[in-house]
């Protein structure tokens, strides 16, 4: 995982994941529980630039 991605980034970072994961035939747990925390944590980050970006505005 890179803390150092933009929003932009780390979202194209979560569909890559996505899209290997639904065309992978076999992926080992440790691999699944790998990907999927780190599209959970770039998730959470793009959260957080939102919610940022709402308190801006209001």
């Amino acid at each position: 995982m890179q803390e150092n991605l933009s929003y932009d980034e780390s979202l194209k970072r979560v569909e890559e994941i996505v899209s290997y994961l639904e065309g992978a035939e076999a992926i080992s747990m440790e691999e699944y529980k790998k990907l999927a925390a780190e599209a959970t944590s770039l998730l959470n980050r793009c959260k957080q630039e939102l919610d940022g970006l709402v308190e801006q505005v209001h």
